[in-house]
């Protein structure tokens, strides 16, 4: 019992320096004045016309990214839970791999290939082709945030298809199912967890981001993440972008809801 508190040691002080201690100024800057009064005015910015904006683009991109990105993992995590072991093992390998290297180094990668002297753009050139506008748009920012973000939407959903008892999906189709129907009543709900984890895991990051739209937005398209960032950064108003992050994080605590609500159990847990 004692080796298991000494243990735990680690990770109680990593938690506290690292997730709690930095909640808890969050929370106090997001509602004291610089007097140190308590305020509400702070969470009120939401509601200045820029900032709901910000708000509202970011909420827009968030969602059509992970539209995306849903629709492309469902079919590749279906084939990848059809593979055996070793070849679904390299190809989840392949997905992984982007994962280990800096997020920061994989968004500049698509910023050298996007801009307007880019790689892209070199190609189009070589064929004679008109050059394309397709840095500093918010396609380029969708873009990024599926780039980045796909391997946490065909993960989670690929370890709920994997474990499902293939014994069920025969049975069905003995008893005269067609693949519709054997997809739509017995694969798609038992994926839901899946669905939900990594609706989740998609939805939060890109909601929150401001590397991605900074390199591939070139400042010009502002996210709330863009706007929290310049409060901390360059306005020196730690008051108003905890507000901000406090606004935030209801959309936090409404993801981690729907994952209790649907994955109980924990199946769509990716890692």
């Amino acid at each position: 019992m004692k080796s298991r508190k000494l243990l735990s040691g680690p990770y109680l002080f990593w938690a506290a320096s690292f997730i709690i201690i930095p909640l808890l100024m969050i929370v106090y800057y997001g509602l004291t004045d610089k007097e140190g009064g308590f305020t509400l005015l702070n969470l009120a910015q939401i509601t200045t016309p820029e900032n709901l904006k910000a708000l509202g683009l970011a909420l827009l991109l968030s969602f059509i990214s992970t539209l995306l990105c849903l629709v492309l993992a469902y079919p590749l995590a279906m084939i990848l839970s059809e593979k055996n072991v070793n070849q679904t093992s390299f190809i989840v390998l392949i997905f992984i791999l982007p994962m280990w290297m800096n997020f920061l180094l994989r968004t500049l990668a698509w910023q050298n290939l996007l801009e307007k002297n880019g790689i892209i753009n070199s190609i189009l050139g070589f064929f004679h082709l008109p050059a394309q506008t397709l840095i500093n748009t918010p396609y380029a920012i969708v873009l990024g945030m599926v780039y980045n973000f796909l391997p946490f939407m065909v993960l989670p959903i690929y370890n709920v298809l994997a474990k499902i008892d293939k014994d069920v999906i025969f049975a069905a189709r003995d008893l005269g199912a067609s693949g519709i129907q054997t997809f739509s009543k017995i694969i798609l709900p038992l994926s839901v967890p899946g669905i939900i984890s990594g609706v989740t895991m998609v939805f939060v990051p890109s909601l929150t981001t401001f590397v991605i739209s900074d390199l591939l937005g070139g400042s010009k398209i502002l996210l709330i993440g863009n706007v929290i960032e310049q409060e901390f950064k360059q306005g020196s108003n730690w008051h108003v972008g905890s507000g901000l992050s406090l606004v935030l994080m209801i959309f936090i605590i409404a993801s981690m809801a729907l994952i209790a609500k649907y994955d109980k159990n924990g199946e769509g847990t990716a890692f």
